[in-house]
């Protein structure tokens, strides 16, 4: 690859990026840088009575970013299979655990029927960009 292809393909990651930002921000406008991007998750949640995981209706690309407002750090699965998007605030309230290749979450909601979210993350880069990003360490 030459000087200029090489400097034309990061071009256009960073043009995809900004086009992710601005659709990131119509949804929240105090979103303002992504951390990480896997192009390609889905959402599952596990079921207790069944014992075992369960695909839910949310799957498309993932994105971890920060935010100018609190709280500062959040994440965002834009959801290929129907309009409504799932976005997550990153607090105190989140159990976080990175189970590789798996990133597995539980909110306050979650909590009161003891259930835990599923998330493939075989797209992101490194665990300490997300570890970073997520405030948490292993």
């Amino acid at each position: 690859m030459t000087a200029t292809s090489a400097g034309s393909s990061s071009c256009l990651a960073a043009k995809g990026l900004d086009i992710s930002l601005a659709a990131l921000q119509r949804q929240d406008p105090y979103i303002n840088n992504i951390v990480d991007v896997a192009s390609q998750v889905a959402l599952y949640t596990y079921n207790n009575r069944a014992n075992e995981w369960e695909k839910t209706e949310v799957e498309g690309t993932l994105f971890i970013y920060t935010r100018l407002a609190s709280p500062r750090h959040g994440f965002t699965i834009m959801n290929r299979l129907s309009m409504e998007n799932l976005t997550e605030p990153i607090t105190k309230d989140l159990d976080f655990q990175l189970q590789d290749p798996f990133l597995l979450y539980r909110n306050a909601r979650c909590k009161e029927n003891d259930t835990w979210k599923n998330v493939p993350t075989s797209g992101l880069h490194t665990e300490t960009q997300t570890h970073t990003a997520c405030g948490t360490r292993v």
